[in-house]
Order: C-alpha cells, then sequence, then structure tokens
C-alpha cells in the first residue's frame, strides 16, 4: 500500500510542476527588483527638483512674490500646453 504523502506529485512527474513554480516566483521577484529600480532612476523626480529649485530661488530673493507663484502654478500644471511659458 502507498502512503498519501509520496505520491506522483514528489516522484512522478509533478516535480516538474513546482520547478516551474519556483521559477515563476524568482522571475517575478526579479522583475520587481527591475522595475522598483528603473522607477527610482528614471522617475518622476524632475517635478520635484523643479519646485525645490524654485523654493531656494524664491528664498535667495532672485524673484519676486508673484514671479513665484506664477512658476510653481505653471510647474503643478502638469505640462499642460495653455500654460507653459511662451505659448501666447
Amino acid at each position: 500500500m502507498q502512503h498519501a504523502y509520496w505520491n506522483d506529485w514528489y516522484f512522478g512527474w509533478g516535480w516538474f510542476l513546482w520547478l516551474g513554480f519556483v521559477i515563476l516566483m524568482f522571475s517575478s521577484v526579479g522583475n520587481w527588483g527591475y522595475t522598483y529600480r528603473a522607477h527610482r532612476r528614471f522617475g518622476g523626480t524632475s517635478r520635484s527638483d523643479a519646485i525645490n529649485i524654485l523654493d531656494s530661488r524664491y528664498a535667495r530673493g532672485d524673484i519676486s512674490r508673484d514671479e513665484y507663484a506664477l512658476m510653481k502654478s505653471e510647474i503643478g500644471a502638469s505640462g499642460s500646453a495653455a500654460t507653459r511659458v511662451g505659448d501666447a
């Protein structure tokens, strides 16, 4: 009589299914790691960098309050064509 634990999942072709599952898990983790690093490297940091530069220029006194408000609204407008500088 065969024990229920030692069935075809371990000694037959069932190991092939488990091997495929392990490969799938490793590839999923690898894909997540790659996309995480790529998005951190090339992700949307330009808007926050632009805000930081604008804040530092305003703090130094290079631009007035009106210029600061205008530039900040243009940065926050998600780049719509109606609010870009020079589209008048």
